[in-house]
């Protein structure tokens, strides 16, 4: 009895030795979890000049730049005469909008000195020498000093005068339309001749495409959408050109208003000796 009970007490220490065996002999696996972790702390500096190389900039190879360096003789001349186009629509707007201002101003310098003074010619030495106002003042006086003794003294004198004054207001209007034909013309080719050169490109590109035989997306999209921004500059000039004609035609009117109306007064002055408009 007592060697069976040594028995069961043997096998029992045999069966927890092999059981703590194997917990111990699978422990040293869980031990060994945290040693995978250092490669990931090895590839993070690798990861670093990924970012930074996300964050650097990169040079559009389809822009106007490589438009300019890889076309040809008339892709270029589109670029330049576009280029002549906006730089004269800006020129023509910036000087108009300043012959106008100085306009609007001797006008209103005009009416301020011109009907105060004690006769016509005081009142022409009064004005600004070379201005539409002077041109118009002088003009007339002189209409209507040299009427007589001359061959046209067969026209009366009232025609004589009105037609010396309709004829200075007439070239002034002339002197202030000038360059407006430019903008109009700028405003309504510029956007054929964008669209020109980028026919023009897209025929290319599409020639050299079937020549080397790919047709995958970025061989087609680079080259025709580098030939699409002919079309963008074309607008670009055409638009401001538009804008400023409308704009400068209008300013024009006003202006010109201020003039007719200071050679009706004076043609009623040099006529009557009154202007149109006061009491008798």
């Amino acid at each position: 009895m007592q060697n069976l009970k040594s028995a069961v007490m043997a096998a029992m220490l045999a069966l927890v030795c092999a059981v703590g065996g194997g917990v111990l002999s699978s422990s040293p696996a869980y031990a060994q979890d945290p040693a995978p972790a250092a490669p990931t702390t090895e590839a993070a500096p690798a990861e670093a000049p990924l970012a930074e190389a996300k964050t650097e900039s990169v040079e559009n190879p389809y822009g106007i730049g490589a438009l300019w360096k890889q076309g040809d003789f008339v892709a270029r001349f589109v670029l330049i005469s576009m280029l002549i186009m906006s730089g004269a629509t800006w020129y023509i707007m910036i000087v108009k909008f300043i012959d106008q201002t100085k306009l609007m101003g001797q006008a209103k310098a005009a009416n301020a000195t011109f009907w105060k003074a004690r006769s016509v010619p005081d009142g022409v030495n009064s004005l600004a020498a070379g201005s539409p106002f002077w041109y118009i003042a002088d003009r007339g006086v002189s209409a209507q000093n040299h009427h007589e003794g001359t061959l046209v003294e067969q026209i009366d004198l009232s025609s004589w005068v009105t037609m010396s004054i309709n004829r200075a207001v007439d070239e002034i209007q002339s002197r202030l339309q000038g360059g407006l034909a430019v903008l109009a013309t700028v405003g309504s080719t510029a956007p054929f001749v964008g669209l020109f050169g980028t026919v023009w490109g897209i025929y290319h590109a599409l020639t050299a495409i079937g020549i080397s035989g790919q047709a995958s997306i970025d061989k087609v999209a680079g080259p025709v959408g580098e030939a699409l921004i002919m079309t963008a500059i074309g607008l670009a000039v055409a638009v401001p050109a538009v804008m400023g004609y409308n704009w400068l035609v209008r300013r024009n009117k006003a202006g010109m208003e201020a003039v007719r109306a200071f050679s009706a007064d004076l043609h009623s002055v040099l006529l009557s000796g009154s202007r149109v408009g006061d009491k008798a």
